[in-house]
C-alpha cells in the first residue's frame, strides 16, 4: 500500500479547534499522518514564561491550513 504525502509542512501556520500554530514535525501513524504543533504563543503571564509554549499532537484531519480560513 502506498503512502499518501502529507497535506501540511514543516513551520506551515495552521488552525485547530483550541487554537492555532505552527507545524514542527510530522510522522505516519497507523496509516494517517500526525503532526507535532506547536501553539502560538499567548500574552506572557504575570510570572513570566520558564519554557516554551505548549505543542500537540493532532492528526490531519483535525488541522486546517490558515490560508483557507
Amino acid at each position: 500500500m502506498k503512502t499518501k504525502q502529507p497535506i501540511f509542512s514543516k513551520n506551515q501556520h495552521v488552525s485547530f479547534i483550541g487554537g492555532m500554530g505552527k507545524i514542527l514535525n510530522c510522522q505516519i501513524d497507523s496509516g494517517m499522518w500526525a503532526y507535532a504543533v506547536e501553539m502560538e504563543m499567548g500574552p506572557p503571564p504575570e510570572s513570566g514564561r520558564v519554557g516554551p509554549e505548549t505543542t500537540i499532537l493532532l492528526y490531519e484531519t483535525e488541522i486546517q491550513d490558515v490560508m483557507h480560513l
